[in-house]
């Protein structure tokens, strides 16, 4: 009996860093979800932009960047995850919120959208500094 618990694979144990990411993830999933739902239902495809943008940057870069700090606990656990974390999930929302109201005609959400972008940016900079910095081979 104790020879097969030996042989057992363990189970993983994520940082709580990547589980707050993983669960964040989520969230933005639903939201692109139902955008495309409520834009199939309605057959208003002019938000598209948005729906794709909280897919890719919300659903799909905040999972995968969940996983990295899971997998890579000292980088989930670095200042400089905390930096991504507030760059990132702080520039989104507002990043999407000024490019719906850009396309549904805004001209004065361009100057937010654009430092939104920026700000996206510069997460995705700190991001991937601290993978160079902190994700090593065991």
């Amino acid at each position: 009996m104790q020879q097969a618990a030996a042989t057992a694979p363990r189970s993983l144990t994520f940082s709580a860093t990547g589980v707050v990411w993983l669960k964040l993830s989520v969230i933005y999933l639903l939201v692109g979800v139902a955008m495309g739902i409520a834009m199939g239902a309605t057959e208003n495809f002019t938000l598209r932009p948005v729906h794709a943008h909280v897919n890719l940057l919300g659903w799909a870069t905040v999972a995968l960047a969940g996983l990295v700090y899971s997998m890579f606990p000292k980088a989930g656990d670095s200042r400089l995850a905390k930096i991504h974390f507030w760059l990132h999930n702080t520039s989104l929302p507002v990043m999407m919120i000024a490019l719906a109201g850009f396309l549904l005609g805004s001209q004065q959400f361009l100057p937010v959208l654009v430092v939104s972008e920026f700000v996206m940016a510069a997460g995705i900079l700190v991001f991937a500094w601290n993978v160079f910095a902190n994700v090593k081979r065991a």
